[in-house]
């Protein structure tokens, strides 16, 4: 074309998704997991601080007999609220810093092709002291999405959601299944969408619809003859009838 604008073709990894192999999240799930935890601490902890200071400033202002000297209750209050706010924050923190590791070595996806022995189907697996073990149907399957949220950007993943028709219909908020912390996630979501587009029957992903292909009735050798000869028996009795 003479552009001189280059191409960029991805290929997705079909080796590591399709005939039902089990492919686990990036090591980066691990580690965003990790920072989330410790930047939601560290929120606690700076918003605690900020909404003493601003209430003892308050008070200073509107009760100054009681707190004349903001910087005096300061010093005498900073240190042991600080002590109470680390205290909570560690008691929820370390363990959820412990637990991300062996929670992250349990998750385990797979996703079967049409050309698999089994049923075409979305398997995850996940969970510490309670394993949660999901097999979603393709042919249940309404709606595909990709997401790749902030953190998710900054650490280099992604994730597909999926949600069925029963699961839709119901009072549950969000997707059915989550397969989360893949770095190849939009070549797993195009995979999924090439397989639900090998099935006959209409289904929804998005607001894309495909209609069925209907297939003609087959002849049969000696079908014609019958029913012409059933129809002269109905015939003939009719007649007989009318007599």
């Amino acid at each position: 074309m003479g552009s001189g604008v280059k191409v960029k073709i991805i290929k997705p990894p079909i080796d590591n998704v399709t005939s039902g192999k089990i492919f686990k999240p990036s090591k980066a799930f691990r580690n965003k997991m990790w920072f989330q935890s410790i930047f939601l601490a560290a929120i606690i902890w700076f918003g605690t601080n900020v909404g003493y200071l601003s209430f003892l400033y308050f008070l200073t202002i509107v009760e100054p007999s009681k707190y004349p000297s903001f910087s005096e209750h300061l010093s005498m209050w900073l240190l042991p609220m600080n002590v109470w706010t680390v205290t909570f924050i560690l008691t929820w923190l370390l363990p959820a810093v412990i637990l991300i590791h062996p929670y992250f070595r349990s998750i385990e996806y797979s996703v079967k092709g049409e050309s698999g022995k089994t049923m075409p189907e979305i398997y995850v697996k996940k969970g510490i002291i309670t394993v949660t073990r999901k097999h979603v149907p393709f042919r249940t399957i309404t709606n595909i999405s990709s997401k790749k949220g902030l953190f998710d950007r900054l650490f280099g993943i992604g994730s597909v959601h999926i949600e069925t028709a029963g699961y839709s219909g119901s009072q549950q908020q969000g997707p059915e299944s989550k397969l989360e912390g893949i770095v190849f996630y939009e070549e797993v979501r195009d995979f999924i969408l090439n397989e639900l587009r090998k099935f006959r029957e209409p289904y929804v992903i998005g607001t894309e619809v495909i209609h069925p292909i209907e297939k003609p009735v087959p002849k049969m050798e000696g079908l014609e003859d019958e029913i012409l000869i059933t129809l002269r028996e109905i015939r003939d009795i009719l007649k007989n009838r009318s007599h």
